[in-house]
Order: structure tokens, then C-alpha cells, then sequence
């Protein structure tokens, strides 16, 4: 049975700061808005960000996995005063980017995965082009409830098998269980599922969707209690939703390969997967407020995202990000 999840908002009205930028005072305004908030020294090169001085609300939706790292991002900014409202929606990266390239209805989209061709078109329609913004890496996590004691390593031919064709556990390794295996896995609409589509099955999802007790959810949590409660369980998620979770689960590792930092980020790891934001130049020119909050974001999520349960990413790559928000921006401030 499909079970599609509830939309997860958080509502947050924010606190002060101290986090400066590379100039004191904004020299110029965007449409819609005052820069006043560019204040203090630069950090990583983008102007500093006092929240103190960012007013308007910011609309934000998409990947179930980037939700806990924006989620904090966000709780930061209202430590640090900012006294708007971020609403943050847990719907998937696919919904996601459909609110912002179809509908127009968010600010930013929330994203395991890179945007699609055919979502940059539709972007273009309502005159949005797409600005990708490097976040983080997530380790996609395969788990076991901690009553299993047979599954500690997997590779990717048995993982296309346990999540595919196999019965028993028993069909897969004739020393493992006789037992049904019950599998947990994200909704279509989710980042996490066409990763893993991609990676165990070659971009054919109909293996997957034709497996027998197969239930599928938006919400990692209604996977993490699936799983948990019986010893013949298996799903896949984000890392963070296993980090919350490791008492009462097993990580597996893939190929003989550990979901460590060390192996995600010499890329040992093979189920190890980038982490996005996107927005939009002329949304961030009209909206001050989302390109201080993108700023800020970019600016300390290296400090963030591994309490979150996640990797850092490559320094290099989150550079990208941040002289995309300085090409959207110039001439502003």
C-alpha cells in the first residue's frame, strides 16, 4: 500500500546575529526590498548577513532528505534574528520542484537530486531559470531493524534482488532466513527513490514497483517505524534518518563498504549522493530576503551539516554555489 506522507511545515519566527558580511552598508536596493541586512566581513567571499535587519517570509519545499539541514539552517537564522517566517515543506524533490518550476508557489526548492531537463523547460515557461546551490552529500542509507542478525553487508546485485524479485530472504542467500522480506522505500515522488532506481536499477523503476510487500512513503519516518518493527524489514532513506534512529537500527555496509565520511567522501562509498537547493536570480533580486537566507545558508552550513547527519561538500563544488549567488546578485550591492 502507498502511503503518502503529510506535509512536514515548520513555522519559524526568528532571534539575533552576529554574522557580518564584506560590506557595511548595501550601496544599492533590489526591486522589492532593502539590502540592508549586507553587513560586517565576508564570509567564504559572499557579503556577511546580519538577520537582525532581514524582514519578508520565505517559502521553501521539496527533498524529505535536505528537509532536517534546511530545517536547521533555518533554526540558526532565527537564533541569529531573523524575524520572518520560513515555511519549510517535506513533500519530496519532485513535488518539489514542481511547486517552484510549474506552479512559482516557493522560493527555493529542496532537492536530493539534480533538477531535470524537462524541469529547467517548464522553469523557463513561468520565466524562472534554476540557480543550483551545492548543500551537502548524503550517504543513502539500506537498513535492518537491530532484531536482525543475519544482514550486515550487502552488494548491488542482491540489493536489485531483495528489492525486486525475491520472495524470501532465503532466495537471495539460501543461508539467510525463510521468511518474507517486507520492504520500506520512499514514494516516487522523492529524490531518494529515483537515486536508487538509478544506482541498483539502471533507471528502471518497474523491477522495484513490482516487488511484493512493498510499502511506499513520502515520510522517512513511517519507513524508519516499518522497519524497526520486524526483523525481516529492509528500506532505504537519507543517513540523517538513520543517524536519528541507530539504536534501534542497522546500517548496511554496500559492496563491503561502510557509510563512513572517510569512504562518502573519497567516494568508495557506492550509494553516496549530492544534496541541493535551488532558486532563482530574479526571485533573489525581488526577494532580499531569500538571498540573504541562501547567503547565510551557504555561508555556515559546513558547520551544520554533519550534526544534521550528513557530509560536508567539497569545498570546491560549494564555492560554485556561492559565485552563482554572487553572479545573480552583482551589481546590487
Amino acid at each position: 500500500m502507498r502511503t503518502f506522507m503529510i506535509l512536514l511545515m515548520i513555522t519559524i519566527v526568528f532571534a539575533p546575529l552576529g554574522a557580518g558580511g564584506s560590506k557595511e552598508a548595501p550601496v544599492a536596493a533590489a526591486q522589492g526590498g532593502s539590502l540592508a541586512w549586507i553587513e560586517g566581513p565576508s564570509v567564504h567571499g559572499l557579503p556577511g548577513v546580519n538577520p537582525l535587519k532581514v524582514s519578508g517570509n520565505i517559502i521553501t519545499a521539496g527533498s524529505s532528505t535536505v528537509f532536517p539541514l534546511s530545517e536547521r539552517m533555518a533554526e540558526r537564522f532565527k537564533e541569529e534574528g531573523y524575524g520572518g517566517t520560513i515555511t519549510i515543506d517535506s513533500i519530496g524533490s519532485g513535488a518539489g520542484f514542481e511547486r517552484f518550476t510549474v506552479a512559482g508557489e516557493t522560493d527555493i526548492a529542496n532537492a536530493s537530486r539534480a533538477i531535470k531537463a524537462k524541469e529547467i523547460e517548464n522553469a523557463a515557461k513561468i520565466g524562472r531559470i534554476p540557480i543550483e546551490f551545492r548543500v551537502g552529500t548524503d550517504a543513502l542509507a539500506v537498513t535492518v531493524s537491530k532484531e536482525n542478525t543475519f544482514l550486515k553487508s550487502v552488494s548491488k546485485e542482491q540489493l536489485a534482488k531483495i528489492f525486486s524479485t525475491a520472495k524470501l530472504w532465503s532466495d537471495v542467500d539460501p543461508t539467510w532466513p525463510s521468511q518474507p522480506i517486507h520492504r520500506f522505500i520512499p514514494g516516487t515522488d522523492s529524490g531518494t527513490f529515483d537515486y536508487f532506481s538509478e544506482e541498483v536499477f539502471s533507471s528502471n523503476p518497474e523491477p522495484l514497483l513490482a516487488a511484493a510487500n512493498l510499502q511506499l512513503s513520502e515520510d522517512d519516518n513511517i519507513l524508519v517505524q516499518g522497519i524497526k518493527g520486524s526483523p525481516y524489514a529492509i528500506g532505504f532513506f537519507g543517513y540523517a534518518y538513520y543517524a536519528e534512529n541507530a539504536g534501534a537500527l542497522n546500517i548496511l555496509a554496500i559492496d563491503g563498504v561502510d557509510a563512513t565520511s572517510a569512504n562518502v567522501d573519497n567516494g568508495s562509498y557506492p550509494l553516496a549522493r549530492p544534496l541541493f537547493i535551488y532558486s532563482d536570480a530574479k526571485i533573489m533580486r525581488e526577494k532580499p530576503q531569500v538571498a540573504a537566507f541562501i547567503d547565510f545558508y551557504l555561508s555556515y552550513v559546513n558547520e551544520e551539516v554533519v550534526g544534521v547527519g550528513y557530509f560536508p561538500a567539497n569545498e570546491e563544488i560549494l564555492q560554485k554555489g556561492r559565485q552563482g549567488w554572487l553572479e545573480a546578485m552583482k551589481d546590487l550591492y
